[in-house]
């Protein structure tokens, strides 16, 4: 798990130019081992070789210490932890490309440079790298490899590979890291085992962080061969796990490498505990609930509603088999939300975006389906300190002033500049709808034998919900039965999910569901979500293709937000435009993580601040064999 958090930004999502090879010296340098070193060439005194890195303030943990406060050290190795999968299928091993769709648990392979602490809001710790100099001016940072670095087959891993990993995965991986390393000049590897990465954004505060979480690819594997093909092989990285067994679609089982050269590292010791993971790929939710109550997978993260409040009546739960476990959210809670395409003349106009977001009937789901579990997510930043609350203050005004016009006329509305948040729609349904056909009327239809049509073009207004997970159907139909009594022609079709995939990169769709993921720390993630020049990418997070330039600027000023003051108000600024714009019609949250786990899992406890690090746990093998020889007996 954590392992994932210290992905989440870089592989949430995932080509600018060739491979520059000047950048590692020339080739016969890179071969002989001996390329010109360059030390601190523009440092006027010399810069403090440090062990962590942190956005704001000082790492926590001193230099000398021997492992994270939250792990037990002893913990035992071995056992197996296998993963329910639901929803989907995977056709690659490579998670860095736009083509195919990987196999989930990719990132156990890899190292980064250096590691999340789990107990620290975003603070660093030296993997890979022994230590690192950042330039006071942040114009540059340096890092110092490890010598006894090691891929998985056995090759030293050098600087050389670290170029080679940060040009690979800007020329020729997803478009989300051209932009997510934008701020990076060069890379060059000054010695075999010293490499600095060059910027050319000096005011991103977070951006010596990300390169600190490149993940590092051996380049003598992936030079001859073509990255940006899908692929299935067992490809080395330098991680704790290496990829043992892929069945397409089904199954994929990465083992723990005894040999992992970096086993004993502070930031490892107490980690890596389980001998085998194993994800589990199923199509069917209520086939893989039938799974884990018959004990063939032993981990869930259990996002039903109905399950959690009733499902839990059987044998194996009454019995003590089974347990459960609820992780409050330590993150903003995330943005699920039904995304309008942008691109799409019908939903240019806000008043119809917001007229069709108003039949969303939470109050009635959450009593109907949901058990009353859940509360309705308001702000892309929720639950959090960046969350926009109440009418705009005087500083975010001021954010807003520069693109007065443009958001005038966007919105089309002055409730921007004025109303406070959350926007005050009514409560009841049939309010909801008087107000939604008010708005309809305002933007030029009217309804004509039970249909709503443009009085323009003269043709009506209809609506396709996409989706690969039929799951969410439940949630789906009640909103279109609402918008129905609107006179919209609606529909909803499911289809596999690498045809919706495709559909979803090629921005063939009127509206999906998507994610929108925050951390305490937004930053350069943020271009990806919602700038313009991510509307034009063909594998963004900007699902609705939205462009225009009060995001873009506000974005930008995110990024490179100075302190957490400043980085509040521009977030509460963003927050402001992106809610008025009706984008998105957002779902719900519970504010925590729920999870069912078979009870042979020992973990460390409290969780750590940030994250529950499930690498932390291990297989108490005592109560394995007790829960196997009293599964046996039922």
């Amino acid at each position: 798990m954590s392992r994932s958090v210290l992905f989440a930004k870089a592989m949430m999502l995932a080509s600018c130019f060739m491979l520059s090879m000047p950048l590692i010296a020339s080739e016969r340098e890179a071969n002989t081992g001996t390329p010109p070193l360059v030390v601190n060439e523009y440092a006027s005194t010399p810069i403090e070789t440090k062990h962590g890195l942190s956005l704001y303030d000082s790492p926590e943990l001193p230099v000398d210490f021997a492992y994270f406060p939250h792990v037990n050290p002893s913990a035992p190795k071995g056992g197996t932890i296998t993963h329910t999968a639901v929803g989907g299928s995977f056709d690659s091993t490579n998670p860095f490309i736009i083509r195919g769709t990987p196999a989930t648990g990719i990132s156990n392979i890899y190292d980064t440079l250096m590691a999340s602490n789990p107990g620290e809001p975003f603070s660093l710790y030296g993997l890979l790298a022994k230590g690192v100099r950042l330039d006071p001016n942040r114009e540059w940072i340096e890092f110092d490899l490890r010598s006894e670095a090691r891929f998985q087959d056995g090759e030293p891993v050098t600087a050389y590979d670290v170029v080679f990993s940060f040009n690979l995965l800007r020329d020729e991986g997803n478009p989300f890291y051209a932009s997510y390393y934008a701020g990076v000049e060069r890379v060059i590897a000054q010695s075999e085992h010293q490499v600095r990465f060059e910027f050319n954004d000096t005011e991103s505060r977070e951006l010596p962080l990300i390169v600190a979480q490149l993940p590092i690819l051996p380049r003598h594997y992936w030079e001859p061969r073509d990255f940006t093909a899908p692929t299935l092989a067992a490809h080395p990285g330098s991680g704790p796990y290496r990829i043992s067994n892929v069945d397409p679609g089904r199954r994929i089982v990465f083992q723990r490498d005894e040999n992992y050269w970096g086993k004993d590292l502070p930031v490892n010791v107490g980690r890596y505990n389980i001998d085998q993971i194993v994800y589990e790929y199923y199509r069917d939710r209520d086939i893989a609930w039938e799974a884990f109550k018959a004990g063939l997978t032993d981990f869930r993260v259990d996002a039903r509603a109905a399950t959690w409040a009733i499902g839990y009546d059987f044998p194996a739960y009454r019995d003590g088999l089974v347990k459960r476990i609820t992780v409050p959210d330590v993150n903003p809670s995330m943005m699920q939300a039904f995304v309008f395409n942008l691109r799409k003349e019908k939903f240019q106009d806000p008043r119809v975006r917001e007229a069709l977001s108003l039949a969303f009937d939470f109050p009635w789901l959450n009593t109907n389906i949901f058990y009353d579990t859940y509360q309705r997510t308001e702000s892309f930043f929720q639950n959090s300190e960046m969350e926009a609350v109440g009418p705009p203050s005087e500083e975010e005004l001021a954010l807003l002033a520069p693109f007065r016009d443009e958001l005038l006329a966007s919105h089309q509305s002055e409730r921007l500049f004025t109303d406070p948040l959350p926007v005050a729609h009514p409560t009841e349904l049939r309010e909801r709808l008087r107000l939604a056909l008010d708005l309809l009327r305002e933007a030029g239809y009217d309804v004509v034998d039970g249909v709503l049509v443009n009085n323009d073009t003269g043709r009506p207004l209809s609506l396709e919900v996409l989706l690969y997970d039929s799951g969410l159907e439940r949630v789906v139909q009640p909103m279109l039965r609402n918008m129905a009594r609107l006179g919209v022609q609606t529909s909803l079709r499911i289809v596999d999910i690498n045809q919706f995939l495709n559909r979803q990169r090629s921005y063939d769709y009127d509206m999906v569901i998507s994610h929108f993921p925050q951390s305490n720390n937004p930053g350069n993630e943020q271009r990806d979500y919602w700038t313009s020049a991510a509307a034009e990418a063909p594998q963004s997070r900007n699902r609705m293709a939205l462009a225009h330039p009060a995001v873009d600027a506000l974005v930008e000023q995110l990024i490179r937000a100075e302190d957490r003051e400043s980085l509040d108000t521009v977030a509460h600024a963003l927050d402001r435009v992106l809610r008025w714009g009706f984008y998105v019609i957002p779902h719900y949250h519970s504010g925590e993580t729920r999870i069912a786990v078979w009870d042979k899992f020992g973990y460390p406890e409290p969780f750590p601040e940030y994250a529950m690090d499930l690498d932390a746990w291990w297989v108490d093998t005592d109560r394995e064999a007790e829960l196997q020889r009293r599964h046996r007996r039922r």
